[in-house]
C-alpha cells in the first residue's frame, strides 16, 4: 500500500515508450509520479541524487499498487503481476527495457546496490491484496505489512545510507509503524474495496464488526478498539525512532520529516476522537511547518 494522495497515469513496466532512454528524462518521469505522495516533502530534503532514486523505487512500487487497487478482473491482474515481476527481472539483471520507470529504478539500484529480491518481495505483498481481504491475527497482518511497508524501508535505507546494521532492525519497525498508520487512517477507504485489514481476532475482542464500519458507527467499542491500535502502533515508532541518528548526516532530515509527518498523522487520528470516517485525516498546514522546522535540527 504505497501511501499517495492522487490518480496519476504511470506507464506500465512492459509498455514501449522509446527506443533509447535518456536517464534524465527518467527520472524526471519518476520525480513527477513522486511529487503526489505525501512522502515528496521529505525527499525534497535529500541531496539531488538519492532524490531522484527514491522518486524511481516511488514510481516502481506506486505502479505495483495501482495493479492490485485498480478495477480490472483477478486473472488480468495476476497477468500484470507476472509480467511485472519478468519486466523488472529484464530491467535488472540483462538492461533490457522499454520502460522509463525501470530504467531509472535499474540505476538507483546499481548505484546503492540494492538486493533485487526486496523488490520481488513487495511484489509478492502487493499480490496478497488480491486474494486476502481479511486477516485473523495480528502476526498475519504484520506479515504483510512487512511485505508492503517493511521491505520499501530496507530499500530506502540502502540509498539513505547508513553506518550501523541494527538500522535494519528500525526500517523494519518504521515500516510497520507507517503501515499500521494508514490502515487507520484509511479504515472506511479500504472497506469500499472490501478489504479490513484490522484484525479480525481484534475485532472479536471488542465485539466490534465489518458492518459496525461500513455504518461508520463509532461508539465505545470503537473507541477502545481504536485505542488499543493506536497504543500498538506508536510502540513500532518508538522502536523506530533510534533509525534517524543511524543514517548518514545529509539523509536525517528527510527521514525525520517523513517520520514526523507519520507520527502526526497518528497524532491527528487521536485528537479527532478516532473520526476516520467524517473525512481523510491529513497534515495541516501548521502541521508541515512545524515538521519541516523539526527536521532541519538534523542537518
Amino acid at each position: 500500500m504505497v501511501p499517495s494522495d492522487e490518480e496519476i497515469d504511470l506507464v506500465s513496466p512492459v509498455e514501449s515508450t522509446s527506443e533509447t532512454h535518456d536517464l534524465k528524462d527518467c527520472y524526471a518521469q519518476c520525480q513527477h509520479i513522486a511529487r503526489a505522495s505525501n512522502f515528496y516533502n521529505g525527499l525534497r530534503l535529500l541531496p539531488s541524487k538519492k532524490r531522484l532514486a527514491l522518486a524511481a523505487v516511488y514510481a516502481f512500487m506506486r505502479q505495483c499498487d495501482d495493479i492490485s487497487d485498480n478495477d480490472g478482473n483477478l486473472d488480468d491482474k495476476r497477468e500484470q503481476f507476472l509480467q511485472t515481476r519478468e519486466a523488472l527481472d529484464k530491467a535488472l539483471n540483462l538492461g533490457q527495457t522499454n520502460s522509463s520507470i525501470l530504467w531509472a529504478l535499474r540505476d538507483t539500484v546499481h548505484n546503492y546496490k540494492i538486493p533485487h529480491e526486496y523488490f520481488h518481495r513487495v511484489i509478492d505483498g502487493t499480490e496478497m491484496d488480491l486474494v486476502t481481504s481479511n486477516y485473523q491475527t495480528f502476526e498475519d497482518l504484520y506479515q504483510y505489512c512487512y511485505l508492503v511497508a517493511s521491505v520499501v524501508g530496507l530499500i530506502c535505507i540502502e540509498i539513505f545510507g547508513y553506518h550501523d546494521v541494527q538500522a535494519k532492525k528500525h526500517a523494519i519497525a518504521c515500516g510497520i509503524a507507517f503501515q499500521l498508520t494508514n490502515i487507520l487512517r484509511d479504515l472506511s477507504e479500504d472497506l469500499e474495496r472490501d478489504r479490513v485489514y484490522l484484525p479480525l481476532e481484534d475485532l472479536s475482542r471488542f465485539n466490534y464488526a465489518k458492518t459496525d464500519i461500513r455504518n461508520g458507527i463509532m461508539d465505545k467499542r470503537f473507541q477502545s478498539l481504536m485505542a488499543f491500535e493506536v497504543q500498538r502502533t506508536k510502540k513500532f515508532y518508538d522502536e523506530a525512532n533510534p533509525l534517524v541518528g543511524l543514517l548518514d548526516r545529509d539523509s536525517r532530515p528527510a527521514f525525520s520529516a517523513m517520520l514526523e509527518s507519520y507520527k502526526t498523522i497518528l497524532r491527528n487520528i487521536e485528537k479527532r476522537g478516532y473520526d476516520v470516517f467524517t473525512e481523510r485525516v491529513r497534515l495541516q498546514s501548521k502541521d508541515k511547518w512545524r515538521i519541516a522546522l523539526k527536521s532541519l535540527a538534523h542537518w
